[in-house]
C-alpha cells in the first residue's frame, strides 16, 4: 500500500480561479524575484538573446530570411521549457534557500525525463509551425517567387498576396501558439515543483487551468506576446529582460492557480 506521503503527493491538483487582472500580480512578484537575483535572470536572458542572433544569422546565411519571422514566433512555443532554471530559482527563493547557478541548473534534473518529454513536444510544435509557414509562403507567393535576399522585403510589399499571407500566417501561428500555451502554461513549473508528476498529468492540469481561467489566461498570454514581440524588435536585446521577468512570473502564476 502507498505511504501517507505518497498519497498526499499523488493527490489530484486543485485548480483555483482568479480575477482576469491577476497577471499584474504575477509580474510584480516576478520582478521581485528578478531583482533579488539579477545575475541569474540576466544570464538566462543574455543567453537567449545570443541564441536569437545566432538563429537569425544562420537563416540569413542559408538564404531563408523568410523563415526568421516564423522561427522567432516559434520561440513562444519552446521558451517555457528553457525557463526551468528560472522556475527553480523562484522556488528556492520562496523556500528561503540560497539561489545559485548550480542550484538553478538542478531545475532541469529534478524531473529530467518528464521535462525532456515536454521539450520534445514543444520542439515538434515549433518545427511543425515552421513547416506550415513555409507551405503558406509557397502557396501564397508561388514556388517561383525567389527574389534575392536584398530585394525580398520590397518584392513581398509589392505582391498582392502579402495581406492574405499575413492574415493566414498569423491565424495559423495563433492556433499553434495557443495550443503550446495551453499545454505549458503551468505544466513545466509543476514538473519542476513536483518530481513525482508525469508530463501527461501536468499537461492535463495546465489545459484545465486555462479552461477554468479564460479571462486571466488570455490576458496573460497577450502580455507575454506583446512583451516578447517588443523585446525582439531591437535585435532581440529586450529578451535579456523580458525572458527572466516572464519566467519568474510564470512560477507565481503556477503557485497562484494550482494547489
Amino acid at each position: 500500500m502507498p505511504s501517507d506521503a505518497e498519497t498526499i503527493a499523488r493527490r489530484p491538483a486543485i485548480i483555483r480561479t482568479v480575477a482576469p487582472d491577476r497577471p499584474w500580480a504575477w509580474l510584480t512578484a516576478g520582478w521581485r524575484d528578478l531583482m533579488a537575483n539579477p545575475q541569474i535572470g540576466f544570464f538566462y536572458g543574455g543567453a537567449l538573446t545570443l541564441a536569437g542572433w545566432v538563429l537569425a544569422l544562420l537563416l540569413l546565411w542559408a538564404r531563408t530570411a523568410w523563415a526568421i519571422l516564423p522561427a522567432s514566433a516559434g520561440f513562444f512555443m519552446v521558451a517555457p521549457i528553457l525557463a526551468a532554471g528560472l522556475y527553480e530559482a523562484s522556488r528556492l527563493r520562496e523556500e528561503g534557500k540560497p539561489v545559485t547557478f548550480a542550484a538553478c541548473m538542478a531545475g532541469f534534473t529534478r524531473n529530467g525525463g518528464q521535462l525532456a518529454f515536454m521539450g520534445v513536444v514543444l520542439v515538434v510544435l515549433h518545427l511543425f509551425w515552421v513547416r506550415v509557414a513555409a507551405l503558406i509562403f509557397m502557396l501564397m507567393f508561388g514556388i517561383n517567387f525567389a527574389p534575392s535576399l536584398e530585394s525580398l522585403p520590397m518584392a513581398m510589399l509589392r505582391s498582392d498576396m502579402l495581406l492574405p499571407f499575413l492574415i493566414v500566417g498569423t491565424g495559423a501561428g495563433a492556433v499553434l501558439a495557443g495550443a503550446a500555451f495551453a499545454i505549458s502554461a503551468v505544466s513545466i513549473p509543476m514538473l519542476v515543483d513536483k518530481p513525482e508528476i508525469t508530463a501527461m498529468e501536468a499537461i492535463a492540469v495546465s489545459v484545465r487551468t486555462v479552461i477554468a481561467n479564460p479571462g486571466a489566461m488570455l490576458f496573460w498570454a497577450g502580455l507575454i506576446v506583446v512583451f516578447t514581440a517588443m523585446a525582439m524588435v531591437p535585435f532581440f536585446l529586450g529578451l535579456a529582460l523580458v525572458i527572466p521577468l516572464v519566467g519568474h512570473a510564470t512560477w507565481h502564476a503556477y503557485r497562484d492557480l494550482v494547489k
